[in-house]
């Protein structure tokens, strides 16, 4: 039974581990905090959760395919009850027997035709272990990125300055005048929060405004609809422009444009200017309880200089700037086939590397949308390939797969879920034919990625999965009934005509003709 070593136990690491136990492996799980969930545990020393903070996505599109979230769970469940969640879930397939705690890895190394593995014991033990295979599963935020800015060690104001990470409690900004620099997600949630919770002023500054997507529309989750296999389907096909002008048509619909609100005037090509989903931030902009400014320009004390000229005393700046990548137990000699920096990393979609044998990634490519479903179809992908259940990509393959990521170096990072999703189904062979599934058809291809859409077909399906696909797909309203409305029909005869796609023209014909799906 091969031994293969997996970094961290949050949700990438647990549902890698239950995937290569299945297939045979004998894995073990090296945890540096006290407990399974990594950042959903709110461990202040690892994570960035505070503890109101409520999930971004729904419940449905926050869950692997074995385990839903049990009854009465609310569509954007706290964060609390997605650590329940994890715990449940490790303890559903046995996993806390694997989970090494209070263990930091302090080196992988190559190690013959193996890996060698150095860490610390929770008593301060340093010991090393060798390992057929390693999976790197840490996440993508873990270390806060703060831009330059000219005196910024000068600022004096006495609520301080943060990071988002570092956000806790709102009540130490309660009559405050705090600034909330970025426009990320945290970010704008945060300076939700703040004017909601007694801060005196929020004033939010970023250096492009992005598109705002709320997290609810019309009672149906966002992510149930922005993120679906047609998506995936017409990004593939489609040319550039026209996938960005439906993609803005969709979120202007839906949510519409920021300076509606009042708000700055987002660029015109929406890849251009970034998506982020919040459900309060621009309604409170048109409020007046949130302000926009552009950049910063410099601090000077409690003083604020922006680009535009003006200037604001504050007593709190909090930066919602991203995070740089940071996997510091790499060995020099992996980092540097890797190509590792604070941004990129080479592999053959987000996953391989092929000179780098036995070794993988789960989840740490930075990414627009729900994780779970797309954590667990890479997790099973690196499964199949390893164990033989499914072909390995060849060299050229994974060579092919790094010159197309070279290639975006320097550009936006960001993968769209289903794009990710759609990738890492196809590597696994668990992606649903929709043709084979006519009354899931509409389901299929424009509602929602679930985690269980992808035990349809292939290694490990499940008989009850079309039922549940069905009912996930129509829990929230956004497909009411198998039939394709006029728009999505004219869509998909746009998409079949583009791939020239027989097996989507005869989809379109098979929901056409009477009694086809009941």
């Amino acid at each position: 039974m091969p031994t293969t070593a997996i970094i961290g136990a949050g949700p990438s690491g647990l549902v890698a581990a239950r995937w290569l136990e299945k297939e045979g492996f004998d894995p073990v799980v090296f945890e540096r905090g006290d407990r399974v969930g990594g950042q959903w545990t709110g461990d202040p020393r690892y994570s960035g959760v505070w503890p109101s903070m409520r999930t971004n996505t729904s419940h449905m599109m926050t869950a692997f395919s074995d385990m839903p979230h049990p009854p009465g769970t609310s569509v954007y469940p706290s964060n609390q009850a997605v650590c329940a969640y994890l715990q449940r879930y490790a303890e559903q397939f046995d996993l806390l027997p694997r989970v090494r705690l209070r263990t930091e890895v302090r080196e992988i190394a190559r190690d013959g035709s193996g890996y060698v593995v150095r860490f610390t014991n929770g008593d301060g033990t340093r010991r090393e272990e060798d390992y057929a295979n390693v999976v790197v599963a840490t996440g993508r935020y873990r270390k806060p990125a703060t831009p330059p800015v000219p005196g910024l060690n000068s600022f004096s104001g006495p609520a301080g300055m943060a990071h988002t990470f570092g956000y806790r409690d709102p009540g130490r900004y309660r009559g405050r005048r705090v600034l909330v620099a970025g426009c990320s997600i945290s970010a704008l949630e945060i300076a939700s929060d703040l004017a909601m919770t007694g801060a005196a002023r929020v004033i939010s500054a970023n250096r492009r405004q992005r598109y705002i997507v709320q997290k609810i529309v019309a009672g149906v989750p966002t992510d149930h609809v922005a993120f679906t296999r047609f998506a995936a389907l017409a990004a593939e096909s489609l040319p550039g422009e026209v996938v960005a002008r439906n993609l803005k048509e969709f979120v202007t619909r839906t949510s519409g444009s920021p300076e509606q609100y009042g708000a700055p005037k987002p660029a015109d090509n929406i890849f251009e200017a970034g998506i982020a989903p919040c459900q309060h931030f621009l309604p409170l902009v048109a409020e007046g309880r949130i302000e926009i400014k552009p950049w910063l320009d410099g601090i000077d004390g409690r003083m604020v200089r922006f680009a535009d000229g003006s200037s604001e005393e504050v007593d709190a700046v909090i930066f919602g700037t991203g995070y740089d990548l940071d996997l510091p137990f790499l060995s020099e000699d992996i980092r540097r086939t890797l190509d590792v920096d604070t941004r990129h990393i080479d592999l053959h979609e987000f996953t391989f590397h092929p000179d780098l044998p036995g070794f993988a990634c789960v989840g740490i490519h930075p990414q627009l949308g729900p994780y779970f479903p797309s954590v667990e179809l890479q997790a099973r992908w690196i499964a199949y390939a390893w164990s033989g259940a499914r072909p390995a990509p060849s060299r050229e393959e994974m060579e092919a797969g790094l010159a197309r990521y070279r290639a975006r170096r320097g550009g936006p990072q960001d993968v769209p879920m289903h794009a990710a999703a759609v990738r890492f189904a196809r590597g696994a062979g668990v992606e649903p034919d929709a043709e084979r599934w006519p009354e899931l058809a509409r389901a299929l291809l424009f509602g929602p990625l679930s985690a269980i859409s992808f035990r349809l077909s292939g290694p490990d399906s499940l008989p009850d999965a079309p039922r549940r696909t069905a009912e996930v797909a129509a829990s929230q309203g956004a497909v009411p009934t198998p039939v394709l409305t006029p728009d999505q029909r004219a869509q998909l005869q746009m998409l079949a005509a583009a791939r020239r796609d027989a097996s989507l023209a005869r989809i379109l014909e098979g929901l056409a003709a009477p009694g086809a799906v009941a």
